[in-house]
């Protein structure tokens, strides 16, 4: 694996952590509401993440997002597209990242950040439903973030969001000379211009409901695929670490 060109999708750094930086390549501004279950994870203030809403008091988003951080140093910010302004603010109780997050071979890259008070729901912040069942390739599907529009580059203040299709875990193993991607990763391709940078990691990748969370990839949108923690091959997991 080409492991000194795979950066994660994160935009500070936690702890003593590499900095690693992500935004929408190609996409567009998001019409006001359009995806109610986005929220930005902030890290002392700043956008460092996305993430989505699975239920009142659950987050779910990638564990590089998350590791080596503490809930003080992390809010949850869900109803605004603008990170400026508007949106609910919401302190964090606890984190539980996958026990066997692999941070070298990006295995595993999923995390549950617990809130300490329910969400409010609105026409605007509402949770998504997860994706149960294996999704193949030539998937239609969308991503929807505030990762950079560009490499480097500074992060956008509208959220962004930009339609892609799945493909195939051969061809995205061999596109990124990454080894072997199994059944608990899903990666997108369209075309150089398009896909996930610095700032979407955690981020949720939906079809109509969300099948996939922002993990790896060459940053940015330089025609190489994006590579994703399958929702599906989480499903027991979730369901034991929501509660």
């Amino acid at each position: 694996m080409n492991t000194y060109l795979l950066l994660f999708l994160a935009t500070s750094t936690l702890g003593a952590r590499v900095k690693h930086d992500w935004r929408i390549v190609g996409g567009s501004d998001a019409p006001e509401g359009a995806y109610p279950y986005q929220i930005s994870l902030r890290y002392f203030g700043s956008h460092n993440c996305g993430g989505s809403i699975v239920d009142e008091t659950t987050i779910l988003t990638a564990a590089h997002c998350v590791v080596g951080s503490s809930p003080g140093y992390l809010t949850v910010i869900a109803g605004s597209n603008k990170l400026s302004s508007g949106g609910d603010s919401y302190e964090i109780e606890s984190i539980r990242s996958h026990a066997e997050y692999d941070s070298w071979n990006i295995y595993n890259d999923i995390a549950i950040v617990k809130l300490k008070t329910p969400i409010v729901f609105t026409d605007k912040v509402k949770k998504i439903e997860l994706e149960t069942e294996y999704v193949g390739a030539a998937v239609e599907c969308v991503l929807s973030g505030w990762g950079s529009l560009s490499y480097p580059g500074s992060l956008p203040d509208n959220l962004q969001h930009i339609d892609l299709k799945t493909i195939t875990s051969e061809d995205c193993a061999d596109l990124m000379n990454h080894g072997t991607l199994d059944r608990t990763q899903i990666c997108t391709l369209t075309k150089a211009g398009e896909g996930a940078c610095h700032g979407d990691s955690g981020g949720p990748l939906v079809t109509n409901k969300q099948i996939g969370i922002v993990s790896f990839g060459f940053p940015c949108a330089r025609g190489y695929p994006d590579a994703f923690t399958r929702v599906s091959a989480y499903k027991d997991w979730i369901e034991q670490n929501r509660h």
